[in-house]
């Protein structure tokens, strides 16, 4: 990427089930978050360096659930299949745990949210290349427990590849912290670019949170076509912005005051 000059209460959701977490970070995600408007309305937002996604060499997402890919860097995906390049989206688990003691099986789920990442990385290329999906099936909310021997296999995935995106180590989830040090540790041992992008940050953190690595974070700005490609890749994953049966299982996992966060004309990484 290069970078060009720098310019001038909602609704708890119900997170993806974190059953290994610290109770200080499955509080922060389950708590009322920082509605979009705050985040609209903060001017380090707009000052933050912009950059231009030209990866030569290929992109290689990392999602620790299917949907991470989208929500966090949608944007960047479009832009890099736009340039022609090659992407692959490695998909740590399956987000078997995101309807814990559901109406429907657990494969059924894992199914569903396997389709809909398929056809949401479908929606960001159309008539164009479609990136490759690749699936490791960790257990849901256990990725810590298998950092270890995930490095290596995805040093491999990411051999030949020019730069890697994966969830920021410090979003306060489980399974997105431990994918962005498997992220992290793969990209070293191959020689490889890494960039982190946050997603539950946006419901956690407010404007300016010192808890929050600004100085390392870069702004991508997408044009309207790309921002309409993403927001109708978001509405793919009905398993987690909608009900899932509704009057058997109303939970909604992103509800709209969470998507609003992903709807925006642009999207934030840390380098």
């Amino acid at each position: 990427m290069t970078t060009e000059p720098m310019t001038e209460p909602t609704t708890a959701p119900i997170a993806e089930h974190i059953t290994d977490a610290a109770p200080e970070h499955e509080n922060a995600i389950q708590a009322p978050g920082t509605p979009e408007p705050a985040w609209a309305q903060w001017r380090g937002l707009d000052r933050l360096p912009r950059v231009t996604p030209r990866v030569v060499g290929g992109l290689v997402v990392v999602a620790a659930h299917p949907d991470d890919e989208i929500l966090g860097a949608g944007g960047l995906l479009a832009s890099v299949l736009d340039a022609g390049e090659r992407v692959r989206v490695v998909v740590l688990t399956d987000g078997d745990a995101s309807h814990p003691n559901g109406p429907i099986p657990p494969a059924d789920l894992v199914a569903r949210r396997i389709e809909e990442s398929r056809r949401a990385l479908a929606v960001l290329s159309p008539g164009g290349p479609v990136a490759e999906i690749v699936r490791l099936g960790l257990p849901d909310t256990a990725v810590a427990a298998h950092e270890a021997a995930t490095i290596p296999a995805l040093a491999e995935l990411l051999a030949g590849y020019a730069l890697c995106a994966a969830p920021w180590s410090g979003d306060l989830h489980a399974d997105h912290e431990a994918a962005g040090r498997i992220a992290a540790g793969a990209c070293a041992a191959a020689g490889v670019r890494l960039v982190e992008y946050p997603v539950w940050m946006w419901h956690w953190a407010e404007p300016a949170d010192p808890r929050v690595p600004w100085e390392r974070a870069v702004r991508i700005d997408l044009n309207p076509e790309r921002v309409r490609r993403k927001q109708r890749a978001i509405g793919c994953f009905e398993t987690q912005i909608a009900p899932l049966l509704p009057g058997l299982d109303d939970r909604v996992i992103l509800p709209p005051e969470e998507l609003a966060h992903f709807e925006r004309s642009f999207e934030v990484l840390f380098r």
